[in-house]
């Protein structure tokens, strides 16, 4: 079990899990997700760590566009962002990335989930390690998350 389902077990948040076998040679990990798993990519989401250099945030957006720093900075109350270090993330998380969930992670960091996940009735988030997403309600992920807001901040490729 990862630190991202023994949360939800805790908060006794209802969850799917969902297992592929990930290739190794690929690094674009959400969309690898949803192909493998057979699923409408639009509701698979990626975990990005942004930073205004004082602050480390969780942003989620659909694998099939990407984040809008400037939205995002808004949306946060921030002047500007920029996306974190690799080495930052995987510290602050706790979790490799490719693998990084917005559950569960080592440190609790405000989080702001694109709005366009209220649309669907469940989402799918990495669920803590590379070849494993979890699918739950996109509520639940915000109260899994300490009560994340939903903004709009991703936008199409």
């Amino acid at each position: 079990m990862t630190p991202a389902i023994n949360q939800l077990k805790k908060l006794k948040i209802a969850y799917s899990i969902h297992e592929y076998e990930h290739d190794a040679h690929c690094s674009n990990f959400g969309e690898e997700a949803a192909q493998k798993l057979n699923l409408d990519p639009a509701c698979v989401f990626k975990t990005l760590l942004v930073t205004d250099d004082k602050t480390t945030f969780v942003t989620i957006v659909p694998v099939t566009g990407t984040l809008n720093l400037k939205r995002a900075a808004s949306a946060l109350g921030v002047k500007k962002l920029r996306m974190a270090e690799v080495k930052d993330a995987e510290r602050l998380t706790g979790y490799l990335v490719g693998g990084i969930s917005p559950v569960g992670q080592k440190k609790s960091l405000v989080t702001c989930i694109d709005q366009s996940a209220q649309a669907f009735e469940k989402v799918y988030v990495s669920g803590g390690q590379r070849g494993l997403d979890i699918g739950l309600a996109p509520n639940d992920l915000s109260r899994a998350c300490r009560n994340a807001i939903f903004a709009a901040i991703g936008e199409a490729k």
